[in-house]
Parts: C-alpha cells; sequence; structure tokens
C-alpha cells in the first residue's frame, strides 16, 4: 500500500512538471558555467592581464612554502610538482569575476521572468466555504463540494512568456555580438 502511494505521488510529482523544469535547469545551468568560464578565461582576462604587463591570471600564484629555494617557476603546475605550496590567485580572481557574470545573468533572467509573471491572470482563488485553492472557473468546489459562482477569468495572453524569452534571446545575442567583435580584433 506505501509503495502504491509513493509510485502515485511520485507520477504526480513529474506531471507537475516540476522535475522537468528542475532538470532543465541544471543542464542549462551546467552549459551556461562552462560557457560563462571560457568567456572569462579566454576573452576577459587576457586583455586585462596583456594590460597590466602581461600578466596570465591563470598562472598568477605566489609560493607560500616548500619547493626548491631560489627557484622560479613559471607556472602553478611547475611549482606543486616540485612540492611547493602555492597561493593560486589568478584562479581565484578568474573564479570571481566568473560568478559576477553568472549573477549578473541570472539577475537579468529572473528580471524578465518577474515581469512576466506579473502580467499573467491569476487562475486559481479560495474556496469561501473550506479555504481550499481551486481553479477560478470551478461552480463546485472538490474538496467541500459546495456550489460557488465561477470567477470571470481573463484569457492569459500566450505571447507574455514568448516576450519574455525573446528579450532574453535578444539580449544575449547582443552580448555574443560585442563578444565575437572583441575576439576578431
Amino acid at each position: 500500500m506505501a509503495k502504491i502511494k509513493l509510485i502515485k505521488e511520485f507520477r504526480e510529482f513529474i506531471e507537475r512538471g516540476s522535475a522537468i523544469d528542475m532538470a532543465v535547469g541544471i543542464i542549462v545551468g551546467s552549459v551556461m558555467t562552462g560557457m560563462v568560464n571560457s568567456l572569462v578565461r579566454d576573452v576577459i582576462m587576457p586583455p586585462i592581464g596583456m594590460l597590466m604587463g602581461h600578466i596570465d591570471f591563470s598562472q598568477f600564484f605566489i609560493v607560500l612554502s616548500g619547493g626548491e629555494p631560489g627557484v622560479h617557476y613559471n607556472t602553478i603546475a611547475e611549482a606543486q610538482a616540485a612540492g611547493a605550496a602555492t597561493m593560486n590567485i589568478g584562479v581565484f580572481l578568474n573564479t570571481v569575476v566568473s560568478f559576477l557574470i553568472t549573477m549578473f545573468v541570472v539577475f537579468i533572467i529572473v528580471r524578465t521572468m518577474n515581469k512576466v509573471r506579473s502580467k499573467k491572470a491569476v487562475s486559481t482563488r479560495t474556496c469561501p466555504y473550506c479555504k481550499t485553492v481551486i481553479n477560478a472557473e470551478a461552480s463546485k468546489c472538490p474538496n467541500c463540494c459546495s456550489s460557488i459562482k465561477p470567477e470571470k477569468i481573463i484569457p492569459e495572453q500566450p505571447s507574455d512568456l514568448e516576450q519574455g524569452l525573446k528579450k532574453i534571446t535578444k539580449i544575449a545575442k547582443k552580448k555574443v555580438k560585442k563578444i565575437a567583435k572583441i575576439t576578431k580584433r
């Protein structure tokens, strides 16, 4: 009996779309992480390093201890292979810049989606008798079977979500064009 209830609840969870939305979010997030890391490592930080005296930020580090005395290491890998403990400042800076870019993109997406959501008509209401959340167009409460006068629903405009996605796509295309212009120089 408990197994059947668990399976039924799991099926309802999947049918609601929450699991699919979550999976899509995780996949998009991992792809975006790789893209932002590459943007920072390969596009943003090299010009900054060039302006600061040809510093390769991915190899900007300080030897804390260990290694061979008096030896200069050109890369983090060389220093660590010699047994030196390193403070990898450049790697940390790349991570901070990646974080800031990712948070900005997430902010833009959330801001756009909030604008889209605020325009949607509410399609649920509370039953005045049992206080259960029901469909706004319902004439009978499925929980307490009370007769209720249905509310008139303003039809949702399917273009709201599409407009939000178009805005996000437009912003992303502009950013990609800017990146393409920078990399062609």
